[in-house]
């Protein structure tokens, strides 16, 4: 069983944490798992494992989030990447890997963005790159029912926001991805102080996806059935990447993580450590890499 350490932080006068669980002969550097804004350093079970056999693994409740305090006023992106620097400061490491999910990836690139010497590989899943006025107002409605104590509705209106819902459209696991996502938002809609500051923050404190990166070795996937950014729009933004990979993986939509979480894991550890990621790989209807993208 891997050591597990919990440290407290600040920046800025607010308090977080970190958890890192310690792998003893790692083969890369440390992979940090960055998620969604509801998301904390506990809400990684199904990838950890997985990375844990070939690095140390660290999570974390940033600013905003879990048990950490909230983020002062005001735009929170420099904030959290000044929180995230620190943690990367506190580890002792001079790079990290870094594993970006959904709102996670807006973190993750706007790090690479920041200090890049210190990033060794950038892998990002499901990034909201692309979000249109009709998905904008379904989350300002979910974000009100949850502003007037309906946790129900907005748990249901999260969990049909993030996956997708057509049967038409074959996702391994569908049923059993949304009941966890819908428990998830519901329970941290009863128990997060944070839930409605995080969730507007979210809606109006977006992610910069623009001006591309060069210098930092980057992958992006996406669930073939993405519904919250189409795989179109997410190669669009890989392709400002210079020299990354764009993956979908089959059978999957936005939670890809949690509907295919061995070829999700598979895929960054292939990646963290430097091997040949999409062609070859297991999973149903296997494609070749073609101009940097792949299907697994």
């Amino acid at each position: 069983m891997s050591e597990e350490v919990i440290r407290s932080l600040s920046v800025s006068g607010v308090s977080y944490a970190y958890r890192v669980l310690r792998q003893p002969a790692p083969r890369t550097e440390p992979v940090l798992v960055l998620g969604g804004a509801l998301q904390g350093m506990f809400g990684w079970p199904q990838l950890e494992e997985r990375l844990g056999s070939v690095a140390d693994v660290v999570t974390a409740d940033l600013p905003g989030m879990g048990s950490a305090e909230p983020l002062p006023p005001g735009p929170g992106i420099e904030v959290l990447c000044a929180a995230i620097l620190g943690i990367i400061d506190d580890l002792g490491a001079p790079r990290v890997n870094v594993f970006g999910f959904s709102y996670g990836a807006g973190l993750a690139f706007g790090c690479a963005r920041r200090f890049p010497e210190r990033i060794a590989r950038l892998a990002l899943g499901g990034v909201p790159s692309y979000v249109t006025e009709a998905q904008a107002e379904h989350w300002r409605r979910a974000s009100a029912c949850l502003r007037d104590g309906d946790a129900e509705t907005f748990a249901t209106m999260v969990a049909e926001g993030l996956l997708c819902r057509d049967e038409s459209r074959p996702v391994a696991r569908r049923e059993l991805a949304y009941r966890y996502v819908r428990r998830a938002m519901l329970q941290a809609a009863l128990h997060s102080p944070h839930a409605v500051e995080s969730l507007r923050r979210a809606l109006t404190d977006r992610p910069d996806f623009s001006g591309g990166l060069s210098g930092v070795p980057a992958l992006v996937f996406s669930g073939e059935h993405d519904t919250v950014t189409p795989p179109a729009r997410q190669r669009e933004f890989a392709a400002t990447l210079a020299g990354s990979r764009f993956v979908t993986i089959a059978e999957a939509d936005h939670w890809v993580v949690l509907e295919r979480p061995a070829e999700v894991t598979e895929l960054a550890v292939r990646f963290f450590t430097d091997r040949p990621v999409g062609a070859g790989m297991p999973g149903p209807r296997a494609a070749g890499a073609v101009g940097g993208t792949a299907r697994v």
